[in-house]
């Protein structure tokens, strides 16, 4: 074997052939988890449980792909390149990449469901591609000039980056569905070969090194440090997942958004598993500091910049899974147990992935896991201090538990202050308070539960209190689609209805006015509108029907002998305007039939025509159902309409500019349109709001002109090059940067 001349250990060719190898497997690895949950949007919808879901199912396969190099990792070397070869050569027959076609799930069975499509789809793939890293780090660890292999994992989390960033930025915006497959297959096959190449690098290398290399009697290997292990790799994994949903939900349920915390995830490996890297270093420094100044909005549910408050998540997450996964690095055992390690850290990410993706959805009545996680990560920092005043100071150890405890009570005592600022909505008061607070609570590391009380502390004087006060009150409801709570007292004779951060409906409490449409439905929107003068514009006995439930504000347009059908795909929504809390339905249309399920399966299903007017108004916070805009949803939908029937669409985002996406669908659906921007509508209750309205006959929109008065409808801007379908969509250039990235907000 060629030597280094330097070092004495595998030439440069033969360490790069290694690197290629993991580097090329992690990529592909970690680009068909989006690629594989992007073609399920059309079945699964645009629930953030979506991705939650499929990264379960991930985290599993991995951990049986972990267990599969340790267990082969015991046969000689030569055993084990066959194996895996041949177990390379067996998955590749289920290739390219098709979603597997089982039976639209019943309403509620939605989180069993979606584990078992992604699982179906890309199990056997996923499973062999999984084990690369663990597997190709020991046989590189099998030369024995090679060294520490441990370096081959931070180039393995560099792969997934990349395969992560390369879906949303390069092939997502450019390629359709069925060619990201093939040109995966490709990717697939070239990883074979390098496979092969590693294999070969290795025929003659000794056999029995691994297996019989003596452990230390100074490196002890417990329960307790595999308990270590565990917590140390479930909490950063738990993170990414409860970061996610924040993301997801609040903005769009769309891959570009779903990798980021899954690519800081796996930076953060790269910089902790190098000793050397300088910003592994400043991480595990600054740790604590952001974990107070970021993870202190951990329970706040209302009221929040969603941008700062996404972004300091992110940042958070980031830092944080750094300097855990640091710690995990530096009690990282001899390469002998080098897959044992890799299969206990897997099984600690499935663990953190089962606690968030399935547990609390079913378990919490809302995001508890997130703080709770928080909280489990002050746990678990290193526990030395920046800054050691006791060492100093050169106090007794009495002395500095008294210290510690009177720092813990000044802490309490401000955030006490800090829950009355935040009421009193003074901003410059409450930073001034986290500041000095996150500052202060640097003094109690070391101590582990002094510095998780001062954080809980925190947590509640920054808003916990009014999230606990909610979920005492039973005031909240969760589920597999998103996590509601009815608002009442501090709306002022209004009630409303909030999923994540958006208000989903508003009612008045006054039985005078409870019929009166609010909100985005006003009198003034482009549903009021068009709904008022359906008779004039479709004709008398209009067939309506509505995608999306809300709180059933829409029910209170149906007039005379027109009849309702409501599309809804949480069953959950339904209890709010079945059980009283609003009484839209039970006032205006009690005999209207609701469907649940996802709307565009079900109408599908409808025979043709059922329709005269059909209202889209499903989106949930300011999360895109992406498949509900694609050209085969719209294709659908005029399938559902009768000749004269009217498409409403309601397009209102703060992040996402749709008017030249709907334009571009009307075209491509043969449809005319126009466009209904009620931006400063007059009234109590009502919100800015922007509505379509598309026709296949021209004469339809005509009416609704006439029926709506003169410049109430606006022609839509120029469609895009290309339209969205279900295999290819991107928002990127839609998006609205400024929004995005905070300025006027």
């Amino acid at each position: 074997m060629e030597r280094h001349p330097e070092t004495g250990g595998v030439t440069r060719p033969r360490r790069a052939l290694f690197m290629a190898t993991i580097l090329t497997g992690s990529f592909l690895l970690f680009m068909v988890q989006p690629l594989v949950a992007r073609m399920a949007l059309p079945r699964l919808g645009g629930a953030p449980a979506v991705w939650n879901s499929a990264m379960l199912v991930y985290q599993a396969l991995l951990l049986g792909g972990y267990a599969y190099a340790h267990v082969l990792g015991r046969l000689p070397l030569r055993r084990q390149a066959i194996v895996h070869l041949a177990l390379l050569v067996l998955a590749g027959l289920t290739l390219p990449i098709a979603l597997t076609d089982l039976p639209p799930p019943r309403a509620g069975w939605e989180p069993v469901w979606a584990p078992l499509l992604f699982l179906a789809t890309i199990g056997p793939v996923f499973f062999v591609v999984s084990a690369q890293a663990p597997l190709i780090q020991r046989w590189y660890a099998a030369e024995p000039a090679a060294g520490d292999p441990y370096w081959l994992y931070a180039a393995s989390n560099l792969g997934s980056f990349a395969g992560l960033i390369a879906y949303p930025l390069l092939l997502e915006p450019t390629l359709r569905s069925h060619a990201q497959s093939a040109l995966w297959s490709a990717g697939y096959a070239l990883l074979f070969g390098l496979v092969a190449l590693a294999a070969a690098a290795r025929w003659h290398a000794p056999e029995t090194r691994l297996e019989t290399q003596v452990v230390t009697p100074a490196e002890p290997f417990g329960w307790r440090r595999i308990g270590l292990w565990l917590a140390l790799a479930a909490v950063p994994s738990g993170l990414m997942l409860s970061t996610t949903t924040h993301l997801t939900a609040d903005i769009v349920a769309m891959p570009l958004l779903w990798v980021i915390p899954l690519g800081l995830y796996l930076l953060s490996f790269v910089f902790a598993f190098n000793r050397r890297s300088r910003v592994g270093q400043v991480c595990a420094r600054i740790a604590p500091l952001v974990l107070f100044l970021a993870g202190g909005m951990a329970m706040v549910s209302r009221g929040a910049d969603i941008v700062a408050n996404a972004l300091a998540a992110l940042i958070m997450l980031l830092v944080v899974a750094v300097a855990l996964h640091r710690r995990l690095y530096a009690d990282r055992p001899e390469p002998a147990r080098l897959t044992l390690f890799y299969l206990i850290m897997s099984a600690g990410g499935a663990l953190g992935g089962l606690f968030t993706a399935l547990i609390a959805p079913i378990a919490f009545d809302w995001v508890w896991e997130h703080p709770l996680l928080v909280l489990a990560a002050a746990a678990l920092l290193p526990g030395a201090p920046c800054f050691d005043w006791r060492a100093r100071l050169g106090v007794s150890p009495a002395f500095a538990r008294s210290a510690v405890l009177a720092v813990l009570l000044v802490v309490v005592a401000l955030s006490g202050l800090l829950y009355e600022a935040m009421l009193d909505e003074s901003a410059t008061l409450v930073l001034a308070l986290v500041v000095g607070i996150s500052l202060l609570a640097m003094l109690l590391l070391g101590h582990r539960l002094a510095l998780v009380a001062a954080l809980l502390a925190l947590m509640l004087g920054r808003g916990g209190y009014d999230t606990v006060d909610s979920s005492w009150d039973g005031a909240r409801q969760r589920s597999f689609f998103g996590i509601y709570a009815v608002r009442e007292n501090e709306l002022g004779g209004l009630r409303g209805l909030t999923h994540g951060t958006t208000l989903h409906g508003l009612q008045f409490t006054d039985q005078a006015r409870e019929r009166d449409p609010t909100s985005y439905y006003s009198r003034s929107s482009g549903a009021g509108l068009a709904l008022t003068g359906a008779a004039q514009i479709v004709g008398p006995g209009a067939r309506l029907g509505v995608v999306g439930l809300g709180v059933g504000t829409l029910a209170c347009y149906r007039q005379g002998d027109q009849t309702l059908e409501f599309f809804e795909i949480d069953p959950v929504v339904a209890t709010y305007s079945r059980q009283g809390r609003f009484t839209f339905l039970d006032r205006c249309a009690p005999a209207a039939r609701i469907r649940f399920g996802d709307a565009r399966l079900e109408l599908a299903k409808a025979p043709a025509g059922s329709f005269d007017v059909l209202v889209i108004d499903a989106f949930s916070s300011d999360s895109i159902p992406v498949h509900l805009m694609t050209r085969e949803a719209f294709a659908i939908y005029r399938r559902a309409l009768g000749p004269r029937g009217l498409l409403l669409v309601h397009i209102s985002n703060r992040y996402i500019d749709l008017r030249p996406m709907v334009a571009g669908l009307a075209a491509a659906s043969g449809m005319e349109a126009r466009i209904r921007s009620d931006l400063d509508p007059r009234g109590r209750g009502v919100s800015p709001s922007i509505w379509t309205a598309l026709a296949a006959e021209p004469a339809t929109l005509r009416r609704l002109e006439e029926a709506s008065g003169p410049r109430a409808w606006q022609p839509l801007p120029p469609p895009p090059d290309r339209v969205w379908s279900d295999d290819f969509a991107s928002i990127l250039p839609f998006l609205r940067w400024e929004k995005v990235l905070g300025r006027g907000l």
